[in-house]
């Protein structure tokens, strides 16, 4: 079993006079925060107030791009060019470092955010697009991409740092890929079934699908999104557990990649 994991959460995905999650208690509670960089949710102010709670609380942040779908919330497919892709990418990068660095703290990794995250996941041009944009504005970002994907291989294949990534509150099938949500069992919504999901995959470095499958993976990142009413539940007894089990909880930056 693994001596350290890093637990990451998705974040400041309100905008305007909304809010969407919890994010002051989940910074209290995760070592890493994805943030939202205003195309499918948050806004400057959104961003501003996150990155500097993330640097008194010692999270490390990263990019959450995602499609410019406010409506939607990101999680709507929009077909595309990869350029297109390669452009928001960077576009969203940018806007989270300028507000990162008026708050003395660094982006230290990336993550696709939901139908962009997903397309990529089975697309090796939206992935290689989405590896292109990263090592062209910092390299030494560290490409958050989910097991069995298309950016683990278009992130290893353009030489970044991947870390693994692994979803307490979510489901996989049997190809390694997360649920989709228009299925009733995609969401873990109880908080003793992801601790439970969450240990074995440690332990195992391996997810277990909803029909048993036993898939291998390297586990470097748990997620918990934040914008799930239960997230606090979740993301709190998920973290006692792993501590609990002896395991290291660590930013992304201070895991072993």
């Amino acid at each position: 079993m693994t001596s350290k994991v890093n637990l990451n959460c998705d974040m400041a995905e309100g905008f305007g006079a909304y809010d969407i999650g919890a994010d002051s208690a989940l910074l209290d509670i995760v070592k890493s925060a994805n943030v939202a960089c205003g195309f499918h949710a948050g806004d400057w102010n959104v961003m501003d107030r996150v990155c500097r709670e993330a640097k008194a609380k010692g999270v490390s942040i990263g990019a959450h791009p995602g499609f410019n779908d406010l409506w939607g919330f990101g999680r709507r497919q929009i077909k595309t060019s990869p350029g297109d892709i390669e452009r928001m990418c960077i576009y969203q990068i940018g806007a989270l470092q300028a507000i990162g660095t008026a708050n003395g703290i660094r982006v230290t990794h990336f993550k696709a955010h939901g139908a962009l995250g997903n397309m990529s996941a089975v697309d090796i041009d939206y992935a290689r697009a989405i590896a292109r944009a990263i090592k062209a504005v910092d390299p030494s970002i560290i490409f958050l991409a989910p097991i069995a994907s298309q950016l683990v291989v278009a992130g290893e294949e353009l030489g970044l740092t991947v870390a693994h990534e692994v979803f307490a509150d979510r489901t996989y099938t049997d190809a390694g890929e997360l649920t989709p949500r228009s299925q009733p069992n995609a969401m873990v919504h109880d908080a003793d079934e992801a601790v439970e999901r969450v240990v074995r995959m440690i332990q195992e470095q391996a997810v277990v699908s909803t029909s048993g499958k036993v898939i291998p993976c390297k586990v470097h990142s748990i997620c918990v999104h934040g914008d799930e009413p239960t997230a606090v539940a979740v993301a709190s007894s998920v973290r006692d557990a792993i501590v609990a089990a002896g395991v290291a909880l660590v930013p992304l930056p201070e895991m072993d990649l």
